[in-house]
This record gives structure tokens, sequence and C-alpha cells, in this order.
């Protein structure tokens, strides 16, 4: 079976109707699916956008299937900012019969993507299909390390049973109990302490992920970026919004994430060697006044590609001359950590040994990080960060 089997072409009309693009707009510049099926190889593509119309599980925003060409009617309009684009739109990924059979698709869509070395930016559709973008790592044995843009931890505490529907609500659930599990890491940017429940927070602790409330990031959105350089996959829901600025979902509110910062989220991702898939979810055009929600989803786009063309290739750390050693003892010496510093970005790294009776030999997990995690490690206090990453290496 090919790919293209999976997907539907893209009608004209849906970015094209009484326009006409210079040579220096994305439109004239993007491989798009209309009537040839797009090469699938590197030499081809280093991103392809995929729509998903499916919002069956899409809780209290159904309409959110039709969002792709929604976004792609904006997006095409803009210029480009990067000279040399490698990009590829596939099309619209149909329905299944099943919402599982949905899943099945874009899991092996993303896969095959993956394995060709193409990124892909899924536009959806309901939040509840990361359930599939997360899928789609398990034949390519690695460990994930997850990252959600989200207002809300959608983990439904009364739902532990594995063979439940997901849904936009409760695809974590999934996700969690997956088996084999190959999630190493989950952590969430942007919550919103009324939209969650005590219990949510206290599962999270105990499983040893990262919750970051949307306060923590006022004036210092700069701190998003060590957790979203830790990514394999990200997956952003556009609730996470405030609605002044994002009106195109049903379920936005008052607070949340500014245009721009959403903007700078989206560059951060971009910009992280080693993710390997995007996706944003539940925008809802019903929803959107004029046009302003697929605006901003085609600038979260526009900037997500201009950080892949600028990615600095700082990760993995090599070569070695390239980087700065840095070594901190905590109060009475009892441990020592190290820190790594890139000379090129000025990025930093923690190393977080792994235990003795995991390995034997002298290994190590790098582990993004922030200056200030330094300066609290020569102050002799231990990061939680670094902690939290070596119970789990346990």
């Amino acid at each position: 079976m090919s790919l293209s089997d999976f997907f539907s072409p893209i009608a004209t009309e849906a970015f094209a109707k009484n326009k006409s693009f210079s040579k220096n707009q994305l439109a004239s510049i993007v491989d798009i699916y209309t009537e040839r099926f797009p090469v699938i190889t590197k030499e081809h593509m280093d991103i392809a956008i995929i729509g998903v119309l499916d919002d069956r599980v899409a809780l209290n925003n159904q309409g959110c299937a039709i969002a792709p060409d929604h976004v792609r009617d904006k997006l095409y309009e803009l210029f480009r900012g990067t000279s040399n684009l490698k990009v590829s739109d596939l099309g619209n990924i149909r329905p299944g019969h099943t919402v599982q059979d949905t899943y099945v698709a874009l899991k092996t869509v993303l896969t095959e993507l993956m394995k060709a070395d193409v990124l892909p930016i899924i536009i959806g559709g309901g939040q509840d299909l990361t359930y599939a973008q997360y899928a789609a790592f398990e034949p390519l044995e690695q460990k994930v390390d997850l990252v959600v843009i989200d207002s809300r931890i959608d983990l439904d505490e009364a739902e532990e049973d594995n063979e439940a529907p997901v849904t936009s609500r409760s695809y974590l659930n999934k996700i969690f109990l997956h088996q084999p599990n190959f999630l190493f890491n989950y952590s969430n940017i942007g919550y919103q302490t009324y939209y969650t429940s005590q219990e949510s927070l206290r599962v999270m602790d105990k499983l040893l992920f990262d919750v970051n409330r949307l306060g923590d990031f006022y004036g210092n959105l700069s701190h998003a970026e060590p957790i979203i350089r830790n990514a394999n996959m990200i997956s952003f829901d556009i609730s996470a919004i405030r609605s002044s600025d994002a009106t195109g979902n049903a379920n936005a509110g008052p607070n949340g994430f500014y245009g721009e910062e959403a903007c700078q989220l989206a560059r951060y991702a971009g910009m992280n060697d080693k993710l390997s898939s995007f996706g944003i979810y539940e925008f809802n055009p019903a929803y959107d006044s004029n046009g302003q929600t697929a605006m901003l989803v085609a600038q979260i786009i526009w900037y997500f590609i201009e950080g892949y063309y600028q990615r600095k290739k700082d990760f993995p750390l090599q070569p070695k001359s390239q980087y700065l050693i840095y070594r901190a003892s905590l109060e009475e010496n009892s441990h020592e950590l190290v820190f790594v510093k890139s000379k090129k970005t000025d990025r930093w790294w923690m190393q977080v040994p792994y235990p003795a009776s995991v390995s034997g030999n002298e290994r190590f997990h790098l582990v993004p990080c922030r200056y200030e995690d330094y300066q609290m490690a020569i102050n002799g206090e231990m990061p939680d960060l670094w902690w939290r990453t070596y119970q789990k290496l346990i």
C-alpha cells in the first residue's frame, strides 16, 4: 500500500480561490498535493504538512475536522523567510470508518515519514490524535519525551481501562497505559490551575512528570525553551492561547498565551534538533472571527518552519571541542553535578548518570536545562530537574 492511499488531494479552491501568488509566497514554493502525490524522500522534502479530518471525539469542539483547509487558505498567502525551503503538503487524511481506523492511518503515515527523516506537521482535528502521533514512535523502538502545550491536563482520573475509548480529554490515559511503554517523560506547558484537579497534579508528581503553570511563563517565556528542546514530539492545543487572540475554539478561555508567545513557542520547537513531529489541534473554524485563528495557526506553522531551518545542530554534543564542561559540588561535597554549555548557542544541558544497577559503564542521560539550574548547583542545591530525571533512570 502506498502512503498516497491514505490521503485525499487538496482542492485548489482551498487556498487559491480568487488569488494570485508571487514566486516568494508559500503557495508557489510548497509542493502541494493537488494532482501528483509528492515524493517522500529526504532529498525532496524536509517537512511534510498533513491535515486530519476527524473530530468525532473532540469534546465540546465539534467542527475542528474542517480546520486544515482553513489554515491552508491563510498559510499559503505568507511569504517565505528562509530561502531554501523543502516543504510538501501531502493533503488530508480522510476519517476512517471508526476513530481507531483514523489513528492507524495517521500512525502509519507518521512512522514512514520519520523513517525517511521527514518531519511531519499535523493539522487536526481533535487533540485525541496525539495518541496516534505518539504510537507512531513504537515501530522506531525509541524512548519518547512528549511535550503538550495545553491549558488542561487531559487525564481522566476515573478511567483506568486501556480498552476505553480515547477522547480529547482522556488521551493521556491511553498514552500512559500503552504497552509496550516507551514514554520516558511527559511535560505540560501552560496548564491553568482552575481547569486542573489536584488529583491530576498528584498523579503527575507520582509519575515524576513535569507540569508547568501558565503563570510560570509570564515575562519568562524563555523558561519554556529547555522543556521544548527535550521533546521528541509536541502536541499544541489551540485552547492554550487566550480567546482574544484565538477565538476559534469552543473551549477557549480568557487567559492563556498571547499569539506572539505561541509563535515563539513554535519557533523553539522548530529549532529542537531531536523533535520528530509537531501537531496543532482543536482549531475550530465555526468559532473563528474573521479568520483570525486560522491566520494565527498559519503563523505558528510559519515560525515552526523558520525555527527548523535555523537549527544549530548542537545535539548530540559533538564535537566535544564545541562545548564547555562545568562542575558543581553540592553541600558538603556529597555529590558532583556536571553541566555542558554549547559554545555555538550558549544552551545548557545537565549530565544525569545512569545508576550502576542499570549500567556498569559510565553513561549519562543529557537533559536540557537553564543557566539558573547551574547557578542553583554551584550554590549547593540539587536542581529538581536533575533529581526527577535520575529517579526515572533507576
